[in-house]
């Protein structure tokens, strides 16, 4: 065979230098070292062949619901802004009361200075408000009828539901308020009379 080989000492030694019982060693050990590595190579292969199945059978099962998941939270994150305020309705009756205090004269009535410095903010909150309690409604909609719409086979998650149904509860509610709130019959301005 004409192979070399290297003892522990360092020292070349040929094929014709080995035993019978050195040779049956190695062959030995070699064949275990064999038998693991394609027992490994194997379980890889089942674990790739799973991986593979489980990935073809999510895609045959249809769409998982996330984008439904995020659109249902996103619809009561609308809700709970439009009863608490947001930053762009505080920036904008900010921005109304500035408006009011510059136009309206020094002399005007006091009935008409508060019109225009809290009355006309106080309304332009109650649209902004309004504005995202109307998106969490139509939002909370569109997610609860999508499963009519979508693949009617595969039921939507209870929790999608729930979410969705908390969406449009405070877009209503909050729509509600802000109607009230922009017409005065809640909180109105205080008569100057």
């Amino acid at each position: 065979m004409g192979t070399k080989t290297v003892d522990e000492t360092g020292a070349d030694t040929g094929p014709e230098a080995r035993t019978d019982e050195e040779k049956v060693d190695v062959t030995k050990s070699d064949a275990v070292g064999a038998d693991e590595v394609t027992e490994v190579d194997d379980a890889e292969d089942g674990d790739e062949a799973e991986l593979l199945e489980g990935l073809g059978e999510d895609e045959k099962e249809g769409p998982s619901g996330v984008g439904q998941g995020a659109a249902a939270v996103v619809s009561a994150g609308l809700g709970l802004v439009s009863l608490t305020g947001g930053w762009i309705g505080t920036v904008a009756a900010a921005r109304e009361t500035l408006v009011g205090q510059l136009e309206t004269a020094s002399t005007a009535t006091v009935a008409t200075q508060v019109k225009e410095v809290y009355g006309d903010a106080w309304q332009t909150s109650a649209l902004w408000a309004g504005f995202f309690a109307l998106a969490a409604l139509i939002v909370g909609v569109f997610v609860l009828a999508r499963p009519a719409f979508g693949a009617p086979g595969k039921p939507q998650a209870p929790w999608i539901k729930s979410v969705g149904w908390a969406g449009v509860s405070l877009g209503v509610i909050g729509l509600l308020l802000a109607v009230l709130k922009y017409t005065d019959v809640l909180l109105g301005l205080p008569s100057t009379s």
